[in-house]
């Protein structure tokens, strides 16, 4: 199952965008966040949580057509970010850009219940409600899920892998799941990788208290791979 948004329809469509949850998530999660790109007359996608690269890579094979509107842009969160990186590899990857927000580290984490994975997540009370009361009401997601390991390939992929793609790297100052030294020096591996730090960010960075100006960080993104330009990003948000 994936969720669909447009633009505007007196607006020409600016390009494209595949969004990837992460793990306990559905593509439901991402909904705020898919009306706000939209908003700007891009193209969304939000597509189900993929099992593993070649799951994800399949995904996005079925759902970009030869005439989809350029730039065609993943966006990745949690493990869905992980996978979006490790894919970057492929040469043959049919996308312009990709967005990592919320990269894991290698550290294991234990949750003390579902109010602490919650605080880990996020702090926004919209976000927080989607998660207790709707999402998981309906048993579309899984509680404690970020205590579950993400693979280590996929880790190793996903930090050393080489790639070519212009890169937003979004990670929280807040997520006690991100390794900031480790994604600093993710984005000296990929020449054209930047990271931006979200003063506050959770690890739900995508759906934090900063959402509004994440998604504006994530629309320059877009904008600037439009216009072919350098890929200029703020060390913080």
């Amino acid at each position: 199952m994936s969720l669909e948004f447009t633009g505007p329809a007196e607006l020409r469509t600016r390009g494209t965008v595949l969004v990837v949850p992460g793990r306990g998530e559905t593509p439901e999660t991402y909904t705020r966040l898919g009306r706000r790109l939209a908003a700007d007359s891009y193209q969304v996608r939000v597509l189900s949580a993929p099992s593993d690269v070649d799951d994800l890579r399949q995904a996005v094979e079925a759902v970009v057509e030869p005439d989809a509107v350029r730039p065609v842009v993943l966006i990745g969160a949690d493990l869905g970010a992980a996978l979006v990186a490790a894919l970057a590899a492929d040469a043959d990857l049919s996308v312009d850009g990709v967005v990592l927000a919320g990269l894991p580290g290698y550290a294991d984490h234990q949750l003390d219940g579902w109010d602490d994975e919650l605080n880990a997540r996020t702090h926004c009370p919209v976000h927080r409600s989607v998660l207790s009361e709707g999402v998981l009401r309906e048993g579309a997601a899984e509680r404690g899920a970020l205590a579950e390991p993400v693979p280590t390939g996929v880790l190793d992929s996903a930090y050393h892998g080489s790639s070519e793609l212009p890169t937003l790297v979004l990670a929280g100052d807040a997520d006690p799941f991100t390794d900031l030294p480790s994604l600093r020096g993710l984005a000296k591996v990929r020449p054209a990788a930047r990271l931006a730090v979200v003063r506050g960010g959770h690890h739900d960075v995508l759906n934090d208290l900063q959402h509004r100006s994440v998604a504006a960080e994530i629309v320059r993104f877009l904008e600037e791979l439009r216009a072919g330009g350098p890929i200029v990003v703020p060390d913080t948000l």
